[in-house]
């Protein structure tokens, strides 16, 4: 055993599992595809422990990135004129 392996935090033990997981499943994930994955996995998990509705989460989801488009769209008519 090298004297690094010893020496290995769990959080680089558990990258390293994530990272052996992404190449078991065949594709390769964009950041997005991932990103997305995690997001899902994490307010499933905190809705199923009662810390957050899931229906809430997407409903304040959905109005900020009205707002968000809404104020691009506003930003980009600036510009225009």
């Amino acid at each position: 055993m090298q004297p690094d392996e010893r020496h290995r935090s769990a959080k680089d033990a558990s990258m390293e599992d994530v990272g052996s997981f992404r190449k078991i499943t065949g594709k390769e994930l964009t950041s997005l595809e991932e990103i997305s994955a995690r997001l899902t996995t994490l307010v499933e998990m905190l809705d199923e422990k009662g810390i957050i509705s899931n229906k809430e989460y997407h409903r304040t989801c959905a109005m900020r990135l009205h707002e968000i488009s809404k104020a691009t769209s506003f930003e980009q008519i600036d510009e225009e004129i």
